[in-house]
This record gives C-alpha cells, structure tokens and sequence, in this order.
C-alpha cells in the first residue's frame, strides 16, 4: 500500500518548516501527540478550498520509517493547485520518525479492521482541525481523499465527519491486503467486508455521501472483494458510489500517486468536488 512519492527521508521529531504545521492528534487518553503536515497553499487572493490528502501503509514497519510529506511538486498536489485548491497532507502517527503506530488492526486471522480505520480518521480529524480558516483556507467546502489505508481511514471519517467536510472520496480502500507480498491474498478478507458494514452502521447524524475508486487489476484488493466491502457498506447505510477506472500499469492500487495516473483520477474526482462544494 505504499507509494512511491509518499516514499521519502524523514528524520527527526517534527519541525514546523516553512510548509508544514504541526497537528496535535489527541489520543484516546486525551494526551496529544504531534505529527507534521504539510500544506500547500496556490496562488490568488482570498481563501482557497482545502484537499486534504492521506497517504496509505506499507505492511513492514521498516517501510513506515521511510515515509515522509508529500511534496507540494507532487503530481497530486499540483492537480489541486493548478485549480486553485489548497492541499493539506499529513503523516500520521507511526510513519517517518514516529515510531508509535496506531493503526494495527491485530493478528491476519483475527483483524479488527474498523479500529485501525477509526485511529487513521482521528489522525485525519486532527490535521483538519488543524488546518481549518487557518490564513489561505476556508473554513467550509473541505474535501478529503485518501488512498489504500488512508482510504480506509476517510470510510470512519464520513461516518462521522468533522465540521467543514463536504466532500469524501476513498481511492482503493482497505487493510491487510498482500498477504506475504502475494497479490489478491488478504488477511481474512470476510472481516474487511464485514468491518466495511461495521463503519458504515456506526454513522452519526450528518453522515456524508463518498466517492469509492477501484482499479480492476488491484492487486491488493480485487473487483470481487471490493464489489462485496461496498455492499456490505451500502447495505449498513452507508452512501458509496463505486467507480471502476480502466486497468492501470501493472497494478491499478499504484494509481493515485503515479504521475501517468493523475489524468485518470482527476476529472471523476474534480466532479465529485464540485458536485459536493
């Protein structure tokens, strides 16, 4: 679930650089914990509508410490900004120097897919907080995506979404997917579908409609799985919409952050949008 320009060095405890805030994620014992994100704001007078972007999760925990911030010359940045959006990108809890990872979901045979989800949204909840009317951003029309895990996250997220969220989209979401690196072999595949009924069953009030993108040749999670986590979210309660995009490189999950990837990617997710303002 990694990506390749999410991939970068990332030493040291966080440092507010002149991109970068710091974001406080309160944990479920109320003591905060910082984590970076960087923003990248476009040019133009007055507020800009804030995207805010979530990375996925490598299986090893080697490969977490490799992650860093997503550069605002980033083939996904530049897509926003050249629309005149800001981008917020954080790095959550445990990838980059953070060495406390909080989205475990347990054992293969035994996950608990919803809880992972849940610690990802807090993190997402927190950079949006963060971030919100700060100077450049409006406060309002704020749209989050998120890939793989980060995907996964933002499912929790539109359940229950913080003030200013409007728009939701989940780009080839899930957990345990590639078990022992093999394509479509996922840590007990039965408990993501049920988990993706789960967080849609568990929606509050105000519960946002969301924007779910596939790839037929994921090799994380295939058309099947993926046809049965949206219906069993779809029959929870949950308000998805399943896009299948055409097959992409050699493995479509690598879609969202490959440069050749954006001019797919980009128009249905600019319609949703600005459909959902």
């Amino acid at each position: 679930m990694a990506s390749s320009l999410v991939l970068a060095a990332c030493a040291g405890a966080p440092v507010a650089e002149p991109d970068t805030i710091i974001v406080q994620v309160p944990g479920a014992d109320g003591s905060p914990r910082p984590i970076p994100a960087r923003i990248c704001l476009p040019g133009g007078s007055g507020p800009a509508r804030l995207v805010v972007v979530n990375h996925g999760s490598p299986g090893q925990a080697a490969a977490r410490r490799r992650y860093g911030l997503l550069s605002c010359d980033s083939s996904v940045a530049r897509h926003f900004l050249a629309r005149g959006q800001a981008v917020l990108a954080p790095l959550r809890r445990g990838y980059g120097a953070d060495t406390g990872f909080m989205e475990g979901y347990g054992p293969c045979n035994a996950p608990n897919y919803a809880a992972g989800a849940r610690e990802t949204a807090r993190d997402i909840r927190a950079a949006i907080a963060a971030a919100r009317g700060m100077p450049g951003v409006a406060p309002d029309g704020i749209a989050v995506i998120g890939q793989s895990a980060g995907g996964w996250g933002v499912l929790a997220l539109a359940a229950d979404p913080p003030p200013g969220v409007s728009a939701i989209v989940a780009v080839a979401p899930g957990r345990g997917g590639r078990r022992d690196d093999l394509p479509n072999n996922n840590c007990a595949p039965e408990r993501l579908v049920a988990d993706a009924g789960r967080l849609a069953a568990q929606a509050r009030p105000g519960a946002l409609p969301l924007l779910w993108i596939h790839t037929p040749n994921d090799t994380f999670f295939g058309p099947e799985l993926v046809a049965e986590m949206q219906a069993a979210h779809a029959r929870a309660g949950g308000r998805s919409t399943l896009l299948q995009l055409p097959a992409f490189g050699t493995d479509g999950h690598d879609m969202f952050y490959a440069r050749a990837g954006e001019p797919v990617w980009g128009p249905p997710v600019d319609a949703w949008l600005d459909s959902h303002p």
